[in-house]
């Protein structure tokens, strides 16, 4: 169906918008990131979906399409753990690239994807750029205890064009929810995903759920997928479609704070992460326990 058909379903206010099946919004994420829809369609469609909210049929119809479309890992049997960041450091030091060294210390293969959405904050790729982590420019086949980041436009370009509509309308739109949604692997994986505000948890959850994906969930530091490092949030496991209770939620006032640095710039936070990996500062203990929930799921059947 053509997308304008879509738009006029989709384009009715929160009140009167229709929800699209499964399928159609397949087809119509297919149409916008083929690049077979004019800007302006594909404009519409972002402030579209933006009023209305994405359901989790949409959301999983939204990855199916993206998923035919994007370059994969390929995988042994043994999982590849996926860390999506886009968000960056705004206040506090970017600790992805800290999460994915102490995965792959376990002897866990690990792939970040991202790309900038926001000028103004530090990136899990420049920390990762200081710490000699490789940056992917073909797929390739990880080895155990490898990390390695790879640009959103290797992936998907036309999902790369999604994001920056950002730039220039200045909202989010599915895409910046999809991609920490997808997993770029041709075999098994397990997806850490994470939501900054309340809202998308539950509509994340079921998406999950819906699409039986591997998955660990929770509320992560500024919207990065690595866990709070002064206080352990919720954390929940998704396991072919089963919820898994993996950790509540730290209750009561701090005991101590970690020693984090001020500044976040990648550098020192680079320099921070040397430290942790050399035992001469201790990992924080929410993110102690984060990469122990991964690797249990990264173990089951």
């Amino acid at each position: 169906m053509a997308i304008s058909q879509y738009i006029k379903e989709i384009g009715r206010g929160k009140e009167g918008a229709r929800a699209l099946s499964r399928e159609q919004a397949a087809d119509l994420m297919g149409q916008v990131l083929d690049g077979s829809v004019t800007d302006l369609e594909v404009g519409a469609f972002c402030l579209a979906m933006r009023i209305k909210g994405e359901t989790p049929a949409e959301m999983a119809g939204f990855l199916d399409a993206t998923h035919a479309r994007i370059a994969r890992v390929p995988t042994t049997l043994k999982p590849v753990v996926v860390l999506p960041s886009y968000n960056g450091a705004r206040k506090l030091p970017v600790l992805t690239p800290l999460l994915a060294l102490l995965l792959a210390r376990e002897g866990a293969s690990v792939l970040v994807h991202g790309t900038p959405t926001e000028a103004s904050r530090i990136t899990a790729a420049s920390v990762l750029s200081v710490l000699g982590t490789p940056s992917l420019v073909a797929m390739r086949p990880l080895h155990a205890g490898e990390v390695v980041f790879a640009p959103t436009g290797l992936l998907l370009p036309g999902l790369k064009r999604l994001l920056e509509v950002r730039r220039v309308v200045g909202l989010r739109n599915p895409a910046h929810s999809l991609v920490k949604l997808m997993s770029p692997c041709e075999g098994p994986s397990v997806l850490v995903s994470s939501y900054t505000h309340p809202e998308y948890a539950d509509s994340m959850a079921a998406t999950l759920a819906l699409t039986g994906q591997r998955a660990l969930l929770l509320r992560g530091t500024e919207g990065e997928v690595v866990a709070d490092a002064r206080r352990t949030p919720e954390m929940t496991g998704y396991l072919h479609g089963q919820t898994l209770a993996l950790q509540p939620a730290q209750a009561g006032p701090l005991a101590q704070l970690p020693e984090l640095p001020r500044d976040i710039s990648a550098e020192s936070t680079a320099s921070y992460i040397q430290l942790v990996l050399a035992g001469k500062l201790p990992v924080p203990a929410p993110i102690a326990r984060q990469v122990q929930h991964i690797l249990h799921l990264v173990e089951q059947p």
